[in-house]
């Protein structure tokens, strides 16, 4: 079986502006290489022989720069979406996809082994796995607890811990029974549905490197962490 992924790269980019104005998201620079180039070739060293980019704002741009992999020694193809699909949805637009394929974000920048999870995914006999990062939040204040307008606990600047999605998704095709078709329907929906029928999603936790660059602050740090060397890949 030829492992694929499916990238998903039809975002506007809104939150990343102004570095998105001229460029769509996946194509601004991450060092000297935009971060989907990143992604693509990490795609390839860990063995992936077939890449599927859903597109959709400025797809043009998108196509023209990554044509169909010859470059990267891959196979590239798109995905056209006519409307917004959100982050589920546009997987059934995709007809021939394998029992098991990898999804992803096309912003997330990670040294995460993409092959290693699929393969993870396939031996947990799952139809969804989620990449899982467990992130720390400072909260900027003095946090008052409070019952019947009387102080019964103060935290001075706390930090809360929270596993987050990774944007990154080990999915059998099974999934695609769960996604209705040519609407738009998103990672949340799909999770609020699987919860209602109570099928297992597995998570991974992973404490490596990871970076979502959908906002100008975590896209900057990314830019720093190339620079210094905190993420190669």
């Amino acid at each position: 079986m030829k492992q694929t992924a499916v990238i998903l790269a039809g975002g506007k980019g809104t939150r990343l502006r102004p570095y998105t104005v001229a460029l769509p998201k996946p194509l601004v620079p991450v060092g000297d290489r935009p971060i989907l180039e990143i992604v693509i070739i990490q795609l390839v060293k860990q063995g992936f022989e077939r890449i599927i980019i859903t597109v959709n704002h400025q797809a043009d741009i998108i196509m023209a720069y990554f044509g169909n992999g010859d470059k990267w020694g891959v196979r590239i193809e798109y995905s056209m979406e006519d409307k917004p699909l959100g982050t589920m949805g546009p997987l059934k637009l995709i007809q021939d996809l394998p029992e098991q394929f990898l999804v992803m974000n096309g912003d997330v920048l990670s040294d995460l082994n993409y092959s290693t999870f699929l393969k993870k995914h396939i031996e947990s006999e799952n139809i969804f796995s989620i990449a899982g990062y467990k992130r720390i939040q400072q909260i900027d204040y003095g946090v008052l607890n409070v019952r019947d307008h009387v102080l019964t606990g103060f935290s001075e600047k706390p930090q809360k811990k929270y596993m987050v999605s990774m944007g990154i998704y080990a999915v059998s095709q099974t999934i695609l029974s769960y996604i209705p078709d040519e609407q738009y329907f998103g990672f949340d929906m799909l999770m609020f549905k699987l919860l209602k029928q109570n099928i297992t999603v597995g998570i991974y936790e992973y404490d490596g490197y990871w970076m979502d660059i959908g906002r100008p602050d975590d896209y900057e740090q990314a830019v720093g962490d190339m620079e210094t060397g905190v993420f190669k890949y």
